[in-house]
Formats: structure tokens, sequence, C-alpha cells
């Protein structure tokens, strides 16, 4: 008889009710794939996306590329990993779940120093903290850096980075509680979102930053732009209050021949060099506690539409985790 596990199955696109639990057949991993116990799972906006129908996928949809856990397959050509090996990933398929698959080059090795619920929390987040950084723009020492939602998962992990890197970070967030958690992440100066355009060039003396890291999208995407230094450079990287309208270039120009992109982590992550290195970064900082986690919820997997409603309500700080 085929082995069952649980996982959070969506039959159509819809609102978070559209996520429910039921039993599946374990996964079988296939050539080159492993196949892991799942510990923990990271919930990401995309995943929002992919059940509300803004992103396309097939139904039925089990959610999910984040997660860390214990592998208990291999399949065959698997030479890195072996069973009871702890990895995580951000391109898994289908985490969602008690049990999940991965191929192997997509598979990150998680140090014995790092607990499996903090490596949950940090390929998608971390990583993407670190091409933003590193190679989208990358910081110098002495330079200015908007980064928006300074509470949310990037936001606490990135702050922490541009600060031992040696930038001056100005971040914005919406209640005294993400203001405090801000604050202790390292950012200099922290701002509410109403007008935070002309904050910024207030504090800036008129000059603007070097970046704008923006996750938040429609409602922030004018005052970013606005807060830019001449030659400055807009990273929007997600659209967590909806989706920015096609943009006339012209403004760029007249705002001082700005930057404007839209990246994605699976374009940094080209190959498993990058990932490597990505990851190795990492998860290095956080066994050797330069760089912190903060997992700010914890649902059951059968909850994942809680988790899904907490998230686009942005009542979260930190990462969101389920847990099987």
């Amino acid at each position: 008889m085929t082995q069952q596990c649980r996982a959070i199955v969506a039959d159509a696109s819809g609102g978070p009710e559209v996520l429910g639990l039921r039993e599946v057949p374990v996964p079988t991993p296939g050539p080159g794939q492993l196949l892991f116990q799942v510990a923990a799972v990271g919930v990401n906006f995309i995943e929002t996306y992919q059940r509300d129908g803004t992103y396309t996928v097939l139904f039925p949809f089990t959610p999910g590329s984040e997660a860390a856990g214990t592998v208990v397959a291999v399949g065959e050509g698997v030479e890195d990993f072996a069973v009871g090996d702890h990895i995580a990933t951000a391109e898994g398929r289908g985490c969602y779940a008690e049990y999940a698959i991965v191929d192997q080059d997509k598979a990150l090795p998680v140090p014995s120093a790092v607990p499996l619920d903090i490596a949950a929390a940090l390929p998608l987040q971390a990583m993407t903290a670190h091409y933003l950084m590193n190679s989208t723009y990358h910081v110098e020492p002495g330079q200015t850096v908007l980064l928006h939602a300074g509470a949310g998962g990037v936001g606490l992990l990135l702050t922490q980075m541009l600060k031992e890197r040696g930038a001056r970070v100005i971040t914005t967030v919406s209640t005294d509680e993400k203001e405090e958690l801000s604050r202790v992440a390292g950012a200099d100066e922290v701002l509410r979102y109403a007008g935070f355009a002309a904050a910024v060039r207030e504090l800036t003396d008129g000059v603007g930053v070097d970046v704008a890291y923006d996750g938040v999208g429609k409602d922030t995407f004018d005052g970013s732009l606005a807060s830019l230094r001449t030659r400055g450079m807009l990273v929007l990287f997600g659209g967590a209050s909806g989706q920015v309208p096609p943009l006339d270039l012209q403004r760029l120009n007249t705002g001082g021949s700005l930057f404007v992109t839209r990246p994605t982590l699976g374009s940094y992550l080209l190959n498993p060099q990058e990932r490597r290195w990505r990851a190795t970064e990492v998860f290095n900082a956080v066994a050797e506690g330069r760089l912190t986690a903060r997992i700010g919820a914890r649902f059951p997997l059968a909850e994942a539409g809680a988790a899904h409603s907490a998230l686009q309500g942005r009542k979260t700080t930190g990462k969101v985790i389920l847990v099987p």
C-alpha cells in the first residue's frame, strides 16, 4: 500500500479558504532528487499570488518552495547528500506537506549549529537579502539605503546585513512595535509610510538615497522614486500592497536619470555555484551569531489559510512558518 502523508491542497484559485488539508501519497524521488521529511515550511507572498490566481499554476496545487528538514530517501545519481542529512531549500516543490521533493542541486546543507525551524526561515528571504545588496545593487560602506517593511522577514535580515557592510539604513514601518524591531535590527532611522519621501529628503539634506529596496509595491513605489538621488536605483522586489501600474519611462529622466529594476530570486540562483555561495554566506552568518532570523509566527500545517491571511494583512513581523 502506498504510504500517505498530509499536505495542503487547493483545487482552484481563490481566497485563503481554498487551502485544505488532505491525505496524499508520499512522493517518490526521481533521479537526482531528494525526499525529505519537512520540519518547517517558510510561508511567502508568492504563494498567496499563486493561490489567488495572480500567478498561473496548475490545480490541484500544493504550495511551498521553501522548507527545511531531514533527507529520508535519495534518487538515482545523488552523490552530494545521504539519508539523515539536514537540508533547506528555496526551490522545493509542494512543501506545504509532511514530505517533499527537491532536486539535489537546489538543496542547501544546513550546519549543525542552525536549528531546522530557523533554517526554514532563511533560504528565500536571506538569499533575497543577499542578492539585493550584493548583486542587484552592490551596496558600499557609507552609502544610504531606503528599505521598506523594515520589520518584515527580508527587512530584518537585510538591515542586519547592510549594517555589517557599513551602510546607513532608513526603514519604513507601520507600528511602534515594528519600529522597535527595526531599530533592534540596526536601522539608523525608522519612518512611518505617510510622507516618507519628504522625510528621506530631509534626512539626506535633500540629496536622496543611493538605493531604495521596495517590496511593498503599489503604495510606496512613487515615494520610492521620489526618494532617490540622481542616478539612484529603485529595486522593486515585491508587491505586498499590490502590483505597480505601468511606468512612464520619462519619469526616470525627470527624476534624475534614475534606474528601476524588478528582480526575482531565481535569476540570482542561476547555477549551483551561485546558489552555494549565497547559502553558505547566509548560514555561516547565522551559525556565527552575526545574523539573526526572527520567526514572527508559527502556524500548524492545517492552518495554512490563516497564515496566508496574516501575511496578506501585513499583521506579521519576521518570518511566518508552518509546522507539520
